[in-house]
């Protein structure tokens, strides 16, 4: 099973991207073989209605959970709607969280741990 992972550049190395919506990129990745897609968000220069673009561009990748910071209302619905798992709270580097993740480490949300519109004036630099 794919995941996805928040980053903030498009390599292993990259921190996790503590924003879903508006995010830089997008590492889709099989955390048996590590092999990895890297893509470009489109949320960070979405005017409204960025987290909801960027779960249906992720659900259309066929991965089965998300690797965020956090995720907002509209970008949980559609993610958990999907049937993919959304674990949030995930910070360090992609690599070391994918490895958490497969040991079992993380525990999928219940609901969004932020609110709507939270990520749209937070810098990431």
């Amino acid at each position: 099973m794919k995941i996805a992972v928040t980053a903030g550049s498009p390599e292993l190395e990259a921190e996790v991207d503590r924003r879903f919506g508006r995010c830089r990129h997008f590492i889709i990745i099989d955390p048996e073989t590590m092999q990895f897609e890297a893509l470009e968000s489109t949320g960070p220069s979405a005017a409204s209605g960025a987290g909801i673009s960027t779960a249906q561009m992720i659900i259309g990748k066929g991965v089965g959970a998300v690797l965020t910071g956090n995720c907002g209302p509209n970008a949980y619905q559609a993610l958990s709607a999907a049937g993919i798992k959304v674990i949030t709270g995930v910070s360090g580097k992609i690599a070391a969280a994918v490895k958490d993740y497969q040991a079992g480490e993380f525990k999928a949300a219940d609901q969004p741990n932020v609110d709507a519109h939270s990520g749209m004036n937070t810098k990431t630099d």
